[in-house]
C-alpha cells in the first residue's frame, strides 16, 4: 500500500520545480462542490480522480482516470482506450491498495506501478491551476496546470460523457 501521499506529492512537485502550495481546510465529504467552496477555487478546476478496473477481451488493468470535476466520466470511453470491454470503479478496498487514500481524497497521481494514469484533455485547456486533494480529505493541493502536466505526465485519453 502506499503511504504519506501529501509527502510524496510535496516531494514530487518540489522536486519538479513546480508553482504549488498545500491547502489545510475541514474535510468536506465527497462532494466536489463543497470541496472547491471550501478551498476558494471553481469546480471546475478540481481534478476528480476516479479508481478505475477495465477488463475483457483479454485485458484486466487498473486505471486512474482524471477530469475536471464538474464533469462526468463516460467509463466505456475508458474500457476502449485499453481495448477492453468494459470499466468500472474500484471498490473502497482497491482504492485503499492503489492509492493509499480513502475515496473522496486521491490526488490525480499514480504512485503504484500498477495503476496506469490517464487525464482527458479538457483538464489542460481550461484553468491555469488545479486544485484536488492531496492524499486526505482536510489538505488540497493547488498546483499550475502546466507543473501537473510536466511533471506528472498522464496519457491523455478523451473520456468524457457526451452532453
Amino acid at each position: 500500500m502506499i503511504e504519506n501521499v501529501l509527502e510524496k506529492l510535496c516531494r514530487l512537485f518540489e522536486e519538479g520545480g513546480a508553482q504549488f502550495r498545500v491547502v489545510r481546510h475541514e474535510a468536506a465529504g465527497k462532494s466536489s462542490q463543497s470541496v472547491a467552496e471550501i478551498r476558494g477555487t471553481e469546480l471546475g478546476q478540481g481534478a476528480k480522480a476516479l479508481c478505475c478496473t477495465v477488463k475483457g477481451n483479454g485485458v484486466k488493468k487498473h486505471v486512474l482516470a482524471v477530469l475536471p470535476a464538474d464533469m462526468q466520466a463516460d467509463l466505456h470511453k475508458v474500457a476502449e482506450a485499453f481495448g477492453a470491454r468494459r470499466a468500472s470503479l474500484a471498490s473502497p478496498d482497491e482504492v485503499m491498495e492503489f492509492t493509499g487514500c480513502v475515496f473522496g481524497a486521491v490526488p490525480p497521481v499514480s504512485f503504484h506501478p500498477e495503476l496506469e494514469l490517464v487525464a482527458d484533455p479538457s483538464l489542460f485547456t481550461r484553468y491555469d491551476e488545479l486544485a484536488f486533494n492531496a492524499g486526505q480529505l482536510d489538505a488540497s493541493i493547488i498546483i499550475r496546470t502546466k507543473d501537473y502536466r510536466r511533471i506528472v505526465h498522464p496519457r491523455v485519453v478523451e473520456f468524457l460523457k457526451s452532453v
